[in-house]
């Protein structure tokens, strides 16, 4: 069937209207963060230097070889400071604008670039995924699986894997190399399924297109199992937006934003300011080495695999950046990128009972992990719908909405033990509000 002229028109410039809509002006024009007195914010100068101590004792008792810590406070940074080294064998001082591998605090930036997109109207959230990404279509789940040749059995899925599965982590789909799961960890090594990040050239698009083969844990919707989804929607941001994944992220979300130090791979005039994995050996610190990365991500290598799930590296101001837009409604610096509405949905529980319900500390939403009334009632997170993350390196981050108060703290470590700082710092920050 042909399709006639004037509806290859109209078709036309209905894209083209939606792309030129995709960064809009907004009603508001908020200033983005700059730096103010705790005081002039309702923080306490005198209890935010508990977090001081916290952080100078946990460098000097090895708990942690270096970290950098950011509070901001009503859209004004109260703290922003670097303690212990980027590279104790090396000798190097910690410092504020050090860069960290932020691992899966991506997942949050890849889940706003698909809710810019549902905005513009490309797809809804429970359109399946094969609609996009055809490899997907008729999902099968793993029935029995073979230890010793790594082979297996499936049965049909009977669901189709949809956008919002992949953004709440209940897609069905595995992590491989750190999936809970022995049997997934066999069948993706052997897919040659890409974790996380490779210095190798291979393109998310290949690496997406194999994993759809694959068999899920269990049936789409049915259970809450971590997973390389977001991986999948940074796929689909190329698919719908006609653009690479990292120059999405640029133009629509790191330029708007002023996130000037966040990267899927650095410029080598930033390379030096990449901060060491660290671990112990004899009560000193060391280089990490005993990993299934190159440890030279992402300073060096092909540079050509953008994982959404846990690709990027930036900084803790950089990240607070990002999270004061969702904290500001959206709106920074008279840019909107996403409504306030929209916002709204990203922050209610999409899990329902999978996670324990209202019993259970947490929920997750479209983006984050979801402070509920239990965890309210435990002390020193937060309020009801405060949101957080954290990534395999040691990085974490949480923001409150009611009392617009952000923190993030950087550390790059593993297989290290004892580390407190993350839950005290959060448990800090929330002990200094003074109003």
């Amino acid at each position: 069937m042909k399709i006639k002229p004037y509806l290859l028109l109209v078709s036309g410039l209905y894209l083209t209207v939606l792309t030129t809509l995709a960064q809009t002006n907004s009603i508001k024009k908020t200033p983005n963060l700059q730096e103010a007195t705790p005081e002039s914010v309702g923080m306490s100068s005198e209890r935010l230097k508990r977090i001081d101590v916290l952080l100078e004792n946990a460098v000097k008792d090895k708990m942690i070889p270096g970290a950098t810590a950011i509070i901001c406070r009503n859209g004004k940074i109260v703290y922003y400071k670097g303690f212990g080294n980027s590279d104790s064998p090396g000798g190097k001082v910690m410092k504020k604008d050090d860069i960290f591998r932020i691992a899966s605090m991506s997942k949050a930036i890849t889940s706003t670039a698909i809710m810019m997109l549902w905005e513009e109207g490309k797809f809804f959230l429970d359109d399946p995924v094969s609609k996009f990404i055809p490899e997907f279509k008729n999902p099968v789940v793993l029935d029995k699986f073979y230890m010793k040749d790594s082979t297996y059995s499936t049965r049909p899925a009977g669901k189709e894997i949809t956008i919002r599965h992949l953004l709440t982590h209940t897609s069905g789909l595995g992590y491989g190399v750190i999936d809970g799961d022995e049997s997934f960890k066999a069948i993706y090594k052997k897919a040659g399924i890409v974790d996380l990040f490779t210095t190798e050239p291979v393109k998310i698009g290949d690496n997406i297109k194999k994993l759809a083969k694959l068999p899920l844990h269990n049936v789409p919707g049915d259970k809450y199992v971590y997973s390389e989804g977001l991986d999948v929607l940074g796929y689909l941001v190329e698919v719908v937006s006609g653009m690479t994944f990292d120059e999405f992220l640029k133009k629509r979300i790191f330029e708007p934003l002023g996130m000037n130090d966040t990267y899927f791979y650095l410029p080598d005039s930033k390379a030096s300011r990449l901060v060491k994995v660290q671990t112990k050996k004899d009560e000193q610190w060391v280089h990490f080495s005993d990993t299934f990365y190159d440890i030279d991500y992402p300073a060096k290598g092909a540079k050509a695999f953008y994982s959404g799930g846990a690709g990027l590296s930036s900084t803790a101001l950089d990240y607070a950046l990002f999270l004061n837009m969702y904290v500001n409604g959206g709106e920074i610096n008279g840019k909107r990128l996403l409504s306030r509405t929209t916002i709204t949905s990203i922050m209610s529980n999409q899990v329902g009972e999978l996670l324990g319900g209202e019993k259970a500390d947490k929920g997750y939403g479209l983006a984050f992990g979801l402070l509920t009334s239990a965890g309210q009632g435990k002390g020193g997170q937060g309020s009801i719908g405060s949101f957080d993350w954290g990534g395999y390196f040691n990085t974490s981050y949480f923001a409150d909405p009611k009392e617009k108060v952000i923190g993030v703290i950087m550390k790059q470590t593993q297989k290290v033990g004892g580390d407190i700082t993350s839950g005290m710092f959060r448990q800090l920050v929330m002990q200094s509000i003074d109003d």
